[in-house]
């Protein structure tokens, strides 16, 4: 619902490589979960709606630091399509960051979710000095408004008009399904590094 990530996700064709990071500082709420569930979870949701593929392949590393829960978290996700997403999140870090970058053929996106920014540039073929391609583009124009606003409107239409949500319950769940994935292989990572002498 964030309108950055709604105009960004209309312009997502065929994502290869895909770069998320959000990052907090220290909260005092939520500390009973693992930052993937706390943090990451949002980035799951909108990465399986931009790539649209199945997540074929799972790595991922994460540490407790402040609490017995694991505070930072990092997974490589690998898709039916071929593209490869990066993930970090973190509830300790001293600066707040909220950004998704797209790199497709041709094409590169970056979201900024905390100022609603987008940026698109393009590889034109020839519009460059003497034929060569160039690189254009810039940030997007974009009508900033409360995300929660946003959400809170579409579902209560979705209510009166007996229509699905913009978000149905099918991709929050493949959305937790995902988080579950990532959090049983950090559980093996840790394992595993608790069992070397």
């Amino acid at each position: 619902f964030n309108p950055a990530v709604t105009a960004a996700l209309a312009l997502v064709t065929s994502p290869r490589f895909v770069e998320v990071h959000r990052l907090g500082t220290f909260p005092e709420r939520s500390l009973d979960i693992d930052v993937v569930f706390d943090l990451m979870i949002h980035d799951l949701d909108v990465l399986l709606a931009g790539v649209g593929s199945e997540v074929v392949g799972v790595e991922a590393v994460g540490v407790p630091v402040l609490t017995p829960r694991v505070d930072i978290a990092n997974a490589r996700l690998r898709f039916a399509s071929g593209c490869i997403a990066n993930l970090t999140a973190s509830r300790i870090s001293r600066d707040r960051v909220r950004k998704v970058r797209f790199f497709q053929p041709h094409t590169y996106l970056s979201i900024d979710y905390a100022s609603q920014e987008v940026e698109r540039w393009v590889l034109e073929p020839g519009a460059g000095p003497g034929g060569r391609p160039d690189i254009v583009g810039g940030r997007l124009d974009i009508a900033r408004e409360e995300p929660l606003r946003l959400e809170l409107r579409d579902f209560v239409a979705a209510a009166r008009a007996r229509r699905a949500p913009l978000v149905s319950g099918e991709q929050g769940r493949r959305a937790l399904a995902l988080a579950h994935r990532i959090t049983r292989e950090i559980a093996a990572q840790q394992a595993t590094a608790s069992a070397r002498p």
